[in-house]
Protein backbone atom coordinates (compact mmCIF):
# COMPACT_ATOMS: atom_id res chain seq x y z
CA UNK A 1 0.00 0.00 0.00
CA UNK A 2 1.18 3.32 -0.96
CA UNK A 3 1.28 6.30 1.12
CA UNK A 4 0.22 9.94 -0.32
CA UNK A 5 2.71 12.17 1.27
CA UNK A 6 4.33 16.09 0.53
CA UNK A 7 7.72 14.84 1.32
CA UNK A 8 9.88 13.61 -1.37
CA UNK A 9 10.23 9.64 -1.42
CA UNK A 10 11.53 8.08 1.54
CA UNK A 11 12.42 11.38 3.03
CA UNK A 12 11.16 10.04 6.89
CA UNK A 13 12.86 7.12 6.47
CA UNK A 14 16.68 8.90 5.59
CA UNK A 15 16.19 11.52 8.32
CA UNK A 16 15.13 8.73 10.84
CA UNK A 17 18.23 6.67 9.88
CA UNK A 18 20.58 9.57 10.23
CA UNK A 19 18.82 10.46 14.13
CA UNK A 20 18.84 6.84 15.50
CA UNK A 21 22.11 6.51 15.70
CA UNK A 22 22.52 9.84 17.69
CA UNK A 23 20.32 8.38 20.44
CA UNK A 24 22.30 4.74 20.41
CA UNK A 25 25.54 6.25 21.46
CA UNK A 26 25.25 5.85 25.27
CA UNK A 27 24.71 1.84 24.65
CA UNK A 28 28.03 1.50 23.67
CA UNK A 29 29.93 4.29 26.05
CA UNK A 30 31.41 3.46 29.29
CA UNK A 31 29.64 6.09 30.92
CA UNK A 32 26.35 4.21 30.34
CA UNK A 33 27.76 0.80 32.44
CA UNK A 34 29.65 3.23 35.30
CA UNK A 35 26.29 4.64 35.51
CA UNK A 36 24.10 1.41 36.01
CA UNK A 37 26.76 0.01 38.06
CA UNK A 38 26.39 3.54 40.38
CA UNK A 39 22.62 2.30 41.12
CA UNK A 40 23.28 -1.47 41.50
CA UNK A 41 23.70 -2.61 37.86
CA UNK A 42 26.67 -4.20 37.12
CA UNK A 43 26.06 -6.28 34.21
CA UNK A 44 25.84 -4.70 30.97
CA UNK A 45 23.28 -6.90 29.01
CA UNK A 46 20.92 -6.15 32.28
CA UNK A 47 21.60 -2.25 31.88
CA UNK A 48 20.40 -2.01 28.62
CA UNK A 49 17.46 -3.79 29.22
CA UNK A 50 16.42 -1.55 32.37
CA UNK A 51 17.73 1.80 30.95
CA UNK A 52 15.49 1.19 28.00
CA UNK A 53 12.27 -0.25 29.54
CA UNK A 54 12.38 2.06 32.55
CA UNK A 55 10.03 3.98 31.19
CA UNK A 56 7.51 1.50 31.39
CA UNK A 57 8.34 1.31 35.07
CA UNK A 58 9.64 -2.31 36.25
CA UNK A 59 8.22 -4.58 33.88
CA UNK A 60 9.55 -8.16 34.13
CA UNK A 61 11.29 -10.45 31.19
CA UNK A 62 7.53 -10.19 28.77
CA UNK A 63 6.67 -6.91 28.74
CA UNK A 64 10.53 -6.72 27.27
CA UNK A 65 10.74 -9.53 24.69
CA UNK A 66 7.54 -8.51 23.39
CA UNK A 67 9.10 -4.74 23.21
CA UNK A 68 12.04 -5.73 22.29
CA UNK A 69 11.15 -8.15 19.88
CA UNK A 70 14.31 -9.86 18.85
CA UNK A 71 15.72 -10.62 21.72
CA UNK A 72 15.69 -14.31 22.63
CA UNK A 73 13.16 -14.66 25.81
CA UNK A 74 15.05 -16.64 28.34
CA UNK A 75 18.52 -14.15 27.59
CA UNK A 76 16.14 -11.28 29.25
CA UNK A 77 14.36 -13.14 31.78
CA UNK A 78 17.58 -14.51 33.04
CA UNK A 79 18.38 -10.65 34.29
CA UNK A 80 14.42 -9.66 34.47
CA UNK A 81 12.77 -9.13 37.11
CA UNK A 82 15.60 -9.84 39.24
CA UNK A 83 17.98 -6.48 38.71
CA UNK A 84 14.69 -4.64 39.91
CA UNK A 85 15.64 -5.79 42.96
CA UNK A 86 18.52 -3.56 43.33
CA UNK A 87 17.34 -0.74 41.83
CA UNK A 88 14.29 1.10 40.74
CA UNK A 89 13.12 2.71 37.25
CA UNK A 90 13.70 6.93 38.12
CA UNK A 91 16.47 5.93 39.60
CA UNK A 92 17.42 3.90 36.10
CA UNK A 93 16.23 6.98 33.88
CA UNK A 94 18.22 9.65 35.65
CA UNK A 95 21.17 7.56 35.35
CA UNK A 96 20.65 6.80 31.41
CA UNK A 97 20.29 10.44 31.68
CA UNK A 98 23.53 11.43 33.00
CA UNK A 99 25.40 8.71 30.48
CA UNK A 100 24.12 10.25 27.69
CA UNK A 101 25.42 13.82 28.51
CA UNK A 102 28.72 12.55 29.71
CA UNK A 103 29.09 10.59 26.66
CA UNK A 104 27.58 13.29 24.37
CA UNK A 105 30.19 15.79 25.68
CA UNK A 106 32.51 13.09 25.70
CA UNK A 107 31.90 12.34 22.11
CA UNK A 108 31.01 15.84 20.44
CA UNK A 109 32.67 18.68 22.89
CA UNK A 110 30.98 20.93 24.89
CA UNK A 111 31.32 23.72 22.10
CA UNK A 112 29.33 21.39 19.59
CA UNK A 113 26.53 20.49 22.45
CA UNK A 114 25.99 23.99 23.15
CA UNK A 115 25.80 24.92 19.63
CA UNK A 116 23.17 27.15 17.80
CA UNK A 117 22.96 23.65 15.33
CA UNK A 118 22.42 21.49 17.75
CA UNK A 119 19.40 24.01 19.78
CA UNK A 120 18.01 23.88 15.94
CA UNK A 121 17.84 20.31 15.78
CA UNK A 122 16.62 19.67 18.82
CA UNK A 123 13.43 22.11 18.04
CA UNK A 124 13.21 20.25 15.10
CA UNK A 125 12.84 17.69 16.35
CA UNK A 126 10.73 18.00 18.97
CA UNK A 127 8.29 19.65 16.72
CA UNK A 128 8.14 16.39 14.49
CA UNK A 129 8.01 14.55 17.83
CA UNK A 130 4.24 16.42 18.06
CA UNK A 131 2.67 14.47 15.52
CA UNK A 132 3.91 10.67 17.17
CA UNK A 133 0.73 8.88 18.38
CA UNK A 134 0.63 6.69 21.50
CA UNK A 135 -1.91 3.82 20.34
CA UNK A 136 -0.40 0.32 19.76
CA UNK A 137 3.26 2.32 20.48
CA UNK A 138 4.53 0.98 24.33
CA UNK A 139 7.85 2.19 24.17
CA UNK A 140 7.50 5.47 22.49
CA UNK A 141 4.47 6.32 25.21
CA UNK A 142 6.39 5.58 28.02
CA UNK A 143 8.92 7.83 26.78
CA UNK A 144 6.70 10.13 25.92
CA UNK A 145 5.53 10.65 29.27
CA UNK A 146 9.09 11.63 30.41
CA UNK A 147 9.71 15.12 30.79
CA UNK A 148 11.70 17.23 28.23
CA UNK A 149 15.54 17.61 29.26
CA UNK A 150 16.78 21.87 29.38
CA UNK A 151 19.84 21.67 27.66
CA UNK A 152 19.79 21.38 23.84
CA UNK A 153 21.99 17.83 23.04
CA UNK A 154 19.83 16.45 26.16
CA UNK A 155 16.46 17.36 24.69
CA UNK A 156 17.90 16.50 20.99
CA UNK A 157 18.89 13.15 22.91
CA UNK A 158 15.03 13.11 24.13
CA UNK A 159 13.40 13.63 20.66
CA UNK A 160 15.83 11.15 18.94
CA UNK A 161 14.44 8.73 21.36
CA UNK A 162 11.10 9.38 20.98
CA UNK A 163 11.30 9.23 17.21
CA UNK A 164 13.52 5.93 17.13
CA UNK A 165 11.06 4.43 19.87
CA UNK A 166 7.76 5.78 17.30
CA UNK A 167 9.49 4.21 14.65
CA UNK A 168 10.68 1.27 15.61
CA UNK A 169 6.93 0.65 17.49
CA UNK A 170 5.56 0.53 13.98
CA UNK A 171 8.13 -1.58 12.80
CA UNK A 172 7.14 -4.22 15.02
CA UNK A 173 3.39 -4.59 13.79
CA UNK A 174 4.52 -4.83 10.46
CA UNK A 175 7.04 -7.19 11.00
CA UNK A 176 3.78 -9.08 12.72
CA UNK A 177 1.95 -9.13 10.08
CA UNK A 178 4.61 -10.55 7.50
CA UNK A 179 4.83 -12.95 10.19
CA UNK A 180 8.45 -12.84 11.15
CA UNK A 181 9.38 -13.82 14.74
CA UNK A 182 12.42 -11.94 16.22
CA UNK A 183 15.28 -13.93 14.66
CA UNK A 184 13.99 -14.41 11.33
CA UNK A 185 13.54 -10.64 11.30
CA UNK A 186 17.01 -10.58 12.10
CA UNK A 187 18.24 -12.80 9.87
CA UNK A 188 16.22 -11.66 6.54
CA UNK A 189 17.70 -8.14 7.74
CA UNK A 190 21.58 -8.98 7.50
CA UNK A 191 20.86 -10.90 4.32
CA UNK A 192 19.98 -7.46 2.81
CA UNK A 193 23.61 -6.22 3.28
CA UNK A 194 22.50 -3.41 5.90
CA UNK A 195 22.31 -2.99 9.66
CA UNK A 196 24.38 -5.19 12.53
CA UNK A 197 26.36 -8.76 11.32
CA UNK A 198 25.00 -12.17 12.18
CA UNK A 199 27.88 -11.97 14.24
CA UNK A 200 26.94 -8.22 16.20
CA UNK A 201 23.46 -10.21 16.54
CA UNK A 202 24.61 -13.37 18.20
CA UNK A 203 26.63 -11.71 20.52
CA UNK A 204 24.21 -9.38 21.70
CA UNK A 205 20.85 -10.95 21.33
CA UNK A 206 21.03 -14.13 23.22
CA UNK A 207 20.44 -16.42 20.00
CA UNK A 208 22.57 -19.46 19.34
CA UNK A 209 24.36 -20.26 16.05
CA UNK A 210 21.41 -23.58 15.72
CA UNK A 211 18.69 -21.21 16.68
CA UNK A 212 20.31 -19.16 13.70
CA UNK A 213 20.46 -21.57 11.36
CA UNK A 214 16.50 -22.87 12.55
CA UNK A 215 15.28 -19.59 11.21
CA UNK A 216 17.35 -19.42 8.17
CA UNK A 217 15.60 -22.79 7.30
CA UNK A 218 12.36 -21.39 8.25
CA UNK A 219 12.70 -18.81 5.67
CA UNK A 220 13.83 -21.26 2.97
CA UNK A 221 10.98 -23.13 3.37
CA UNK A 222 8.69 -19.67 2.92
CA UNK A 223 11.01 -19.37 -0.33
CA UNK A 224 12.56 -16.00 1.25
CA UNK A 225 16.02 -17.50 1.76
CA UNK A 226 18.44 -19.29 -0.80
CA UNK A 227 20.58 -22.35 0.02
CA UNK A 228 23.58 -19.07 0.58
CA UNK A 229 21.70 -17.55 2.96
CA UNK A 230 20.92 -14.57 0.61
CA UNK A 231 17.28 -12.95 0.07
CA UNK A 232 15.99 -14.52 -2.88
CA UNK A 233 13.36 -12.14 -5.24
CA UNK A 234 10.69 -13.07 -2.54
CA UNK A 235 12.70 -12.14 0.45
CA UNK A 236 13.88 -8.96 -1.06
CA UNK A 237 10.22 -8.03 -2.10
CA UNK A 238 9.12 -8.86 1.67
CA UNK A 239 12.31 -6.78 3.18
CA UNK A 240 11.02 -3.50 0.64
CA UNK A 241 7.12 -4.35 2.10
CA UNK A 242 8.41 -4.05 5.39
CA UNK A 243 10.46 -0.61 5.10
CA UNK A 244 7.26 0.89 3.32
CA UNK A 245 4.94 -0.22 5.77
CA UNK A 246 7.32 0.98 8.46
CA UNK A 247 7.69 4.30 6.46
CA UNK A 248 3.61 4.80 5.92
CA UNK A 249 3.00 3.93 9.64
CA UNK A 250 5.83 6.21 11.20
CA UNK A 251 4.96 9.32 8.19
CA UNK A 252 3.05 11.61 10.35
CA UNK A 253 6.08 13.35 12.33
CA UNK A 254 7.65 14.03 9.37
CA UNK A 255 4.79 15.21 7.51
CA UNK A 256 3.63 17.25 10.56
CA UNK A 257 7.36 18.82 10.07
CA UNK A 258 6.91 19.46 6.34
CA UNK A 259 9.88 18.69 3.41
CA UNK A 260 12.13 21.92 4.33
CA UNK A 261 12.14 21.16 8.16
CA UNK A 262 12.66 17.32 7.42
CA UNK A 263 15.72 18.29 5.02
CA UNK A 264 17.00 20.73 7.49
CA UNK A 265 16.75 17.94 10.53
CA UNK A 266 17.92 15.66 8.38
CA UNK A 267 21.39 17.56 7.29
CA UNK A 268 21.57 18.95 10.96
CA UNK A 269 20.81 14.76 12.14
CA UNK A 270 23.79 13.81 9.26
CA UNK A 271 26.68 16.23 10.69
CA UNK A 272 26.21 15.02 14.43
CA UNK A 273 25.83 11.40 13.73
CA UNK A 274 28.97 11.55 11.23
CA UNK A 275 30.77 13.10 14.30
CA UNK A 276 29.67 10.70 16.82
CA UNK A 277 30.36 7.84 14.50
CA UNK A 278 33.90 9.18 13.51
CA UNK A 279 34.75 9.32 17.39
CA UNK A 280 34.47 5.64 17.79
CA UNK A 281 30.85 5.60 19.10
CA UNK A 282 30.06 2.46 17.88
CA UNK A 283 32.45 -0.92 18.33
CA UNK A 284 33.52 -1.75 14.93
CA UNK A 285 32.47 -5.70 15.55
CA UNK A 286 28.83 -4.53 15.50
CA UNK A 287 28.29 -4.11 12.12
CA UNK A 288 31.47 -5.84 10.48
CA UNK A 289 31.18 -9.50 9.25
Amino acid sequence: MTSHSALPERAGRTCHNVINPFHSTHYFAPELAAEMAEVGVDDSRAGYFVCRSAAMGAVGPGTVAATFYNFKYELVARHLPEVWTKTTPQDVLDARLRAADATLRRLLGDEAVASPEMAEAAELALRATEACTRRARPLYAAHADLPVPDAPHLAYWHASTLLREHRGDGHLVALLDAELDGLEALVSHTATGRGMSPRGVLATRGWTEEDWQAAQERLRSRGLLDGEGQLTEAGVALRKDLEETTDRLDRAPYEHLGAAGVARLTELATGFTTAVMNAGAFPATLFGK
